[in-house]
């Protein structure tokens, strides 16, 4: 009758630190055979002895037992939104330059887009639910700058138009090839 059983050998080194073998232990009768299956020499002690433990039948928990989710923001949908910005170049036709300003423009449009329920005020609070602002660097912004930043987008909405219409028209109105939408 053959018995195999699998387990792990410490073999004592002089001058370092011990090897570990996976082995396989075979008895035949009176005889016991040794077959090393792996050296687990330079795995961490911590996986070395978790690899012991299940050889010997304990059975570990699911790695989420021990944590405890104390905190999360929504993450998916901002990503999308702002890829999507990006290839558009949406940023660059607000305002060529960077500025707290424009992102906080950028972030109410794609928080109007993530969450379209929300009002100026409530966007704050969006804000907070998502990564978005953090993202953008806005994450500090409150109602009053969020009034300032539409009022100074008012005030560029020529500019705006005309880069609109010089990306998607010909000279004198005509629609470009691949324009898809009229403004």
């Amino acid at each position: 009758m053959f018995l195999c059983v699998m387990h792990i050998d410490t073999i004592p080194n002089r001058n370092s630190r011990p090897a570990y073998l996976l082995r396989e232990s075979v008895r035949d009768g009176k005889h016991v055979r040794k077959r090393t299956l792996a050296n687990l020499s330079s795995l961490p002690i911590e996986q070395i002895e978790a690899i012991r433990r299940v050889l010997k039948g304990e059975t570990l928990g699911p790695v989420g037992d021990g944590l405890e989710c104390v905190a999360s923001r929504h993450h998916g949908h901002v990503e999308a939104v702002r890829k999507a910005m990006t290839r558009l170049g949406f940023d660059k036709l607000i305002d060529s330059k960077t500025s707290r300003t424009r992102d906080l423009v950028v972030a109410m449009v794609a928080g109007r887009i993530i969450a379209p329920e929300a009002s100026k005020r409530g966007m704050v609070g969006a804000f907070a639910d998502t990564t978005l602002a953090d993202d953008l660097g806005v994450a500090d912004g409150d109602e009053d700058e969020l009034y300032e930043a539409l009022d100074w987008l008012v005030e560029r909405q020529g500019k705006i138009e005309k880069r609109l219409a010089k990306r998607h028209f010909k000279d004198g109105g005509s629609r470009t090839a691949g324009s898809c939408c009229s403004i």
